[in-house]
C-alpha cells in the first residue's frame, strides 16, 4: 500500500467515524467536494497544507493521516 492510499484509507475513516459528510469536511478544511472525494479515491496525493486543514478540521494530529492501517480497516485489491 502507497502512502497515497494510506491517506486515502484514514481520511475516510476518521472522516466517517466523525460522522461527517465530504460537503462539511470540505468546507471546513477549505478544499472542494470533489477534491476530497478524489483524495479519499487515492487519485491525488494531498499536499502538507492540505494535509494540515483536513488533519485540524477532523480534530486529529497530521501524523493520523499517514498512519499505516490495521490489516482490518485496509481496502481489498
Amino acid at each position: 500500500m502507497d502512502l497515497r492510499e494510506v491517506f486515502a484509507v484514514n481520511l475516510r475513516r476518521l472522516r466517517n467515524a466523525k460522522g461527517v459528510s465530504q460537503d462539511d469536511l470540505a468546507y471546513e478544511a477549505n478544499v472542494s467536494r470533489s477534491y476530497l472525494s478524489q483524495l479519499e479515491k487515492g487519485v491525488f496525493y494531498a499536499s502538507l497544507n492540505v494535509l494540515g486543514r483536513l488533519a485540524e478540521a477532523l480534530g486529529v494530529e497530521p501524523a493520523e493521516l499517514l498512519r499505516m492501517p490495521t490489516k482490518r480497516n485496509q481496502r481489498p485489491r
